[in-house]
């Protein structure tokens, strides 16, 4: 499925204020379409595509365009806004290609910022909470599908470093996982077993708060979603299967934490929770 399928009502919206913003620039000047089109050396129909946000600017365009409107002052503003918007929506391919690392340690600024994660997770447990051999068999998985530089050994290394400095940190973490989370098998039972146990352990911790949503469960409010992660009020990453997705609108930040919050009703904690893991682990022992 293309990329641009998956695009954020939050990276369209930025998108779409910068494209306004060049067109009032444009009206401001006292310019049509064609007279920047004749001061740029542009096709009119480039013209016609940036401004309607059809085609996103590069800092190139941005500069003609303010230059063409007597406005070179305001590039590095819209220049700024035009990087914010398209960080909003990144293929992982793209992000991949310098090594997953280089993609762990992409992560680090936003994380040592978060004084609170809440994250929903209907996928794999979590990275903060993963052991390093689960890590290897989850990144040796997107390695496989994604393709790119083959840094497996040292992206878990990075990931169990920023995992420790968010769990030593005072930071706290509330997590709802899906009970199938649990029952999806990565790197064989051993390791499951392992990553299970460490489960365990995480619920004791004073700085964590870990529910599980028991499969069966009736849901009137909302369907399972995919993984997303709330860093404070500030912004969410919502983890797609071509791309990464940050959210930064407040009104999208608003939903997903009702989306959380309706997920956190649905979830067990404490004893409960504990025999919905105890049982995942007694189910290894069948698997061939």
């Amino acid at each position: 499925m293309a990329a641009t399928h998956h695009q954020s009502s939050a990276a369209l919206a930025a998108r779409q204020r910068l494209a306004d913003r060049l067109r009032e620039l444009r009206l401001d000047a006292g310019l049509s379409g064609r007279d920047v089109a004749a001061r740029t050396g542009w096709q009119p129909s480039k013209v016609s595509r940036l401004e309607t946000g059809k085609t996103p600017p590069a800092d190139a365009d941005i500069r003609a365009w303010c230059a063409a409107c007597e406005m070179d002052g305001l590039a590095p503003d819209l220049i700024a806004a035009s990087r914010a918007a398209a960080s909003m929506y990144m293929e992982w391919r793209r992000l991949q290609r310098a090594g997953l690392k280089s993609l762990q340690n992409s992560y680090v600024p936003a994380y040592a910022r978060t004084k609170e994660f809440r994250v929903y997770s209907s996928t794999v447990v979590p990275g903060m909470l993963q052991t390093p051999d689960y890590a290897l068999a989850v990144l040796r998985s997107v390695a496989a599908f994604h393709g790119g530089v083959g840094d497996v050994e040292a992206a878990v290394q990075a990931r169990m470093e920023r995992s420790e400095m968010v769990r030593n940190s005072g930071r706290r973490l509330v997590l709802v996982l899906e009970e199938s989370v649990l029952r999806h098998v990565l790197g064989g039972a051993e390791v499951m077993a392992a990553q299970l146990g460490a489960l365990l352990s995480a619920m004791s911790a004073p700085a964590v708060s870990l529910g599980i949503i028991p499969a069966g469960t009736l849901r009137q409010d909302l369907w399972t979603l995919e993984t997303f992660t709330l860093l404070d009020a500030e912004r969410v990453s919502v983890e797609l299967l071509t791309a990464a997705v940050t959210v930064t609108a407040p009104s999208e930040i608003a939903q997903y934490r009702r989306a959380f919050a309706a997920m956190a009703e649905h979830a067990v904690y404490g004893a409960p929770a504990r025999e919905l893991v105890a049982g995942a682990i007694q189910s290894l022992s069948q698997l061939p």
